[in-house]
This record gives C-alpha cells, structure tokens and sequence, in this order.
C-alpha cells in the first residue's frame, strides 16, 4: 500500500506547478490549463484522504469537481476562440475587453 504522504507530496508538486503556471505565463490556453492542473491536485488530495479515513465523501466531492472542470474547459475554450476571432491574440496582457 502506498503511504498518504507520497499522495500529499505528488498533489502538492501538481498544485504549486499550477500555481506558477497562473502566475507566470501569459498565455490564456495554458492558464486554463494550470486551472485544470490545480484542481486535478485537489482531486487527489481528496481521494487519497478518503479513502485513508474509509469514507465516500471526498470521492463524490471529486466527481463534482471533475464536471467543473469539464465545464470550465468548454466555456474557456469558447471564450479563447470567441477572442482569438476579434484580437487575433491569446496574450491576456494584449487583451483589453472593455475596448471592442
């Protein structure tokens, strides 16, 4: 059996990944993408924990996030093309929204 702490490190590694991803790129794709990284870090941390402590709750609480996210990619997806199409940029230091 794998100890907890190897499931905290790993998510802890994915979410601060994904936080320097947010912090440092300019690219709304990869933002997005390091959305998703961070809440996929989420996702482990609460499996691992319920399923140390012999509880359903954080895997249903998972599944929850998962539609999220599913949902978050379809409407940042959307949005990127919708922006792509009027500034040719998805540079979100390029992008000025209240100017169209």
């Amino acid at each position: 059996m794998i100890p907890l702490s190897y499931y905290v490190t790993v998510s802890t590694m994915m979410f601060v990944i994904g936080l320097v991803g947010i912090l440092i790129r300019k690219n709304f794709l990869i933002i997005l993408f390091s959305i998703e990284l961070m809440l996929n870090a989420a996702n482990i941390n609460l499996v691992a924990f319920s399923h140390h402590f012999g509880e359903v709750d954080g895997q249903v609480i998972s599944l929850f996030i998962i539609t999220v996210a599913a949902a978050e990619a379809a409407v940042g997806l959307a949005i990127i093309i919708v922006l792509f199409r009027r500034k040719a940029t998805t540079n979100v230091d390029e992008l000025n929204l209240m100017k169209w």
